[in-house]
């Protein structure tokens, strides 16, 4: 990120409102500073500092009733709309466990957040905006025409901190580990994965192999993973909204994964954007930015869990889509049954 001391928080007020129809992660990446920092600028013109706490944001966020809860990566954005239900805190990874909004939280990315305003025409546009500690937004809260208007002023008071700086230090941008690989533990890696019962083990697995998910993909091979063409991801949504199987699809960054489970059922396709867009759930995809897609397959006491997964050129995942578990069971057999001819990827990665 370049070097911005040469825009003052005026300066940067002023770019936005002459550029106020650009979205403003691409605004803040012309001006070459955080969407952060973009947000932050705006603190005492219709924006305020919050309490970073997903305790405190979570404790408040059910009054606000039905909003959209906005996750998003470079290469992916998940939208759900609901209300924010059954929080559950934890030291190190807090959860929300609502029949729409099911996020999976992990506090030590929530640097910092603030309460966004903007007036228009159309009335007030209200948001709850988390970053983390390069500027890059973890988590949005937006409310909706539908939601409880009337508690926002009385939520942003209690949430606001004594210091309301419109400026934002951040630190640079953390690169995407690339795939860690460690071929001599080949056989270690097949032995344990066939012994797994949860799929949260896999990554306890990697992590004592000294591997990471990309890198453990490209050493297991058959029966375990099949690499699949990098269309496979698109393949596989057109499937699910002409077949109406339900799934999950898993979207996050270091901060927070967001979950959708439910049927698809009109998917997009605009420039290199694929686009799930549903009452209640979209999904924003750069098929572009794909460069490895895996099925995976993990063992678990519910039955064999079956995933298809994107990852970039830098080896940063984007998204997991798996059939929609029933209580009992991972593994879906409807699912799986779309899988069978998604084309496999004619080149193996170096």
């Amino acid at each position: 990120m370049s070097d911005t001391a040469s825009l003052s928080s005026r300066e940067i007020r002023e770019k936005h409102a002459e550029n106020h129809t650009l979205r403003a992660r691409d605004l803040a990446e012309t001006l070459g500073i955080s969407e952060g920092q973009l947000v932050a600028a705006h603190v005492g013109h219709g924006t305020v500092r919050l309490s970073t706490h997903p305790d405190d944001i979570m404790a408040a966020a059910p009054a606000l009733g039905e909003v959209m809860a906005l996750t998003r990566t470079p290469s992916v954005v998940h939208e759900k709309v609901g209300v924010y239900d059954n929080y559950q805190s934890g030291q190190h990874a807090c959860m929300v466990l609502g029949k729409a909004v099911d996020l999976r939280i992990f506090p030590q990315h929530w640097v910092s957040a603030f309460a966004v305003e903007t007036i228009t025409d159309a009335g007030p546009k209200r948001s709850i905006q988390v970053f983390d500690a390069a500027g890059q937004a973890v988590h949005k809260i937006h409310m909706r025409d539908s939601s409880n208007h009337d508690q926002w002023a009385a939520i942003v008071e209690n949430l606001a901190t004594r210091m309301q700086s419109d400026t934002l230090n951040v630190e640079p941008v953390q690169p995407a580990t690339p795939p860690l690989i460690r071929e001599d533990k080949a056989d270690v890696l097949r032995a344990e994965w066939d012994k797994m019962t949860d799929t949260h083990q896999f990554m306890l697995l990697t992590r004592k192999l000294k591997m990471n998910r990309l890198g453990a993909y490209r050493v297991a091979g058959a029966p375990y993973v099949r690499r699949l063409e990098t269309g496979a991801v698109d393949a596989l949504l057109d499937k699910l909204a002409g077949s109406g199987v339900p799934c999950m699809v898993f979207v996050g960054n270091h901060g927070c994964i967001q979950i959708h489970s439910g049927p698809i059922k009109t998917v997009k396709q605009v420039g290199f954007w694929n686009n799930v867009m549903d009452p209640g759930f979209n999904l924003h995809l750069r098929s572009d930015h794909i460069a490895e897609v895996y099925e995976v397959r993990k063992p678990t006491k519910r039955g064999m869990a079956i995933s298809v997964e994107a990852f970039d050129k830098h080896g940063a995942i984007i998204l997991q889509i798996f059939g929609m578990r029933a209580k009992d069971a991972d593994h879906v057999a409807a699912f799986e049954t779309l899988l069978c001819d998604l084309a496999d990827a004619e080149e193996v990665p170096a």
